[in-house]
């Protein structure tokens, strides 16, 4: 069995190498290789970016956005504690924390700005702090009435550490009579996109003095384990709360981020089969001039004892060949150009004087990518198994013609 194998391969080989000199075979036999190198380098770049958008998505951009978050219906949760530890019970949470959520705007003169309050337990880890230093940290803890501001929120307000801003809080959900906290801007955070023009941070404490409790909180958000599991486990615990509350999770805010993702993927992999498939169709051509021209040399080979399933072979191992050239070299140019990327994309910023993704809308500067196995071998399955199917009918062609006819030929 593997003699006939090896047999076959060798005269594949032998095709390949002395064809015909026919310049236009020549032509659309580089371009099946070509078009197949091509389209694995593309999509294998093209994954490897969707997947680095999903994993900054994941590991930044929700790591601010609660995963899960229970709101209360009146001015504040009745028990906050109880839904905590019910969510603590929960395998699917890692963390559950209280927070007070509220609107104000900042007064300077005659202006106003709008800014969205968080009122946080400074006592407890806060995935903030990873984007503010450890003095305006620790000064957000300390100090009474302290304040931490986007920076671009704060350039936009051009107040900086040590400067006083007066906010204006609603009472009694209007306007007409707001309440004026004086707050003690301790220094600025920044990550990016609109979270840097819109968010300040205080204290749970300075946060109850603006909602005007004296204690507990308004809301009580929590980290999941899988973040694809928000509506699920939101669910779950929402059933074991006896408080009135709003149930609420990312996918229902923040979800079509992650559609938008899922959506260019299905496009890219749309497109993969479209060029994979352009391809495939120059082998098919390739194989059947080959085929023709090849004709008085199958009919010799039959009448030597060569049956028609090895025929078949002959001609299937002689299109793979194409495909699995065009297969490991676009796969190998793919995990290369995945990985000079981001340097590529700095470079053509720095040429072009412009940021491909404007900082101020997205919450990265930089184009993200990943590189996974997976992916990698997906693309080069689908490219082997695209190649294959495109041999099967010139092969079965070439095993079906008739002895003398070919050799007459």
């Amino acid at each position: 069995m593997m003699q006939r194998l090896h047999l076959t391969w060798q005269l594949a080989r032998r095709f390949r190498k002395r064809r015909e000199r026919s310049g236009f075979v020549s032509f659309i036999s580089a371009s099946s290789t070509l078009g197949i190198a091509l389209g694995c380098m593309v999509f294998i770049a093209g994954l490897s970016v969707m997947n680095g958008f999903e994993k900054v998505l994941q590991d930044r951009f929700l790591s601010l956005i609660p995963h899960v978050e229970f709101t209360a219906v009146n001015e504040r949760l009745a028990n906050e504690q109880q839904i905590i530890d019910v969510g603590l019970a929960h395998p699917g949470v890692i963390s559950a924390k209280p927070v007070i959520r509220t609107q104000g705007m900042v007064q300077q003169g005659a202006q106003f700005t709008g800014v969205q309050v968080q009122g946080i337990d400074t006592n407890q880890v806060q995935a903030i702090q990873e984007y503010m230093s450890k003095d305006v940290w620790q000064a957000l803890r300390t100090e009474p009435n302290a304040v931490v501001l986007g920076s671009e929120l704060a350039e936009k307000l051009n107040v900086t550490s040590g400067d006083t801003v007066i906010l204006l809080v609603a009472q009694n959900a209007n306007f007409r009579e707001p309440k004026r906290i004086r707050l003690n801007v301790q220094g600025t955070f920044e990550f990016g996109g609109q979270v840097d023009h819109q968010f300040a941070y205080v204290s749970l404490t300075t946060a109850r003095e603006m909602v005007g409790i004296e204690s507990g909180a308004t809301a009580v958000e929590m980290t999941l384990a899988d973040v694809m599991q928000a509506q699920q486990v939101a669910n779950e615990i929402g059933y074991s709360i006896k408080d009135y509350v709003y149930l609420d999770h990312w996918m229902r805010s923040q979800g079509h981020l992650y559609r938008d993702i899922q959506l260019v993927r299905m496009v890219m992999y749309l497109v993969l089969i479209l060029v994979l498939a352009v391809a495939c169709f120059n082998i098919i051509s390739t194989l059947i001039m080959t085929v023709q021209e090849k004709q008085r040399h199958i009919g010799i080979l039959r009448t030597m004892g060569l049956r028609g399933k090895q025929v078949m072979q002959v001609f299937v191992w002689q299109g793979l060949q194409n495909g699995l050239i065009g297969t490991v070299l676009g796969t190998i140019a793919g995990v290369i150009l995945t990985l000079v990327l981001p340097d590529l994309m700095s470079w053509l910023q720095w040429l072009s004087g412009e940021s491909l993704l404007a900082s101020d809308v997205y919450f990265i500067n930089q184009i993200p990518v990943h590189l996974q196995l997976a992916d990698v071998v997906l693309v080069a399955v689908v490219a082997l198994l695209m190649s294959t199917l495109a041999t099967l009918y010139p092969a079965w062609r070439a095993a079906k013609l008739e002895i003398v006819q070919a050799i007459s030929h």
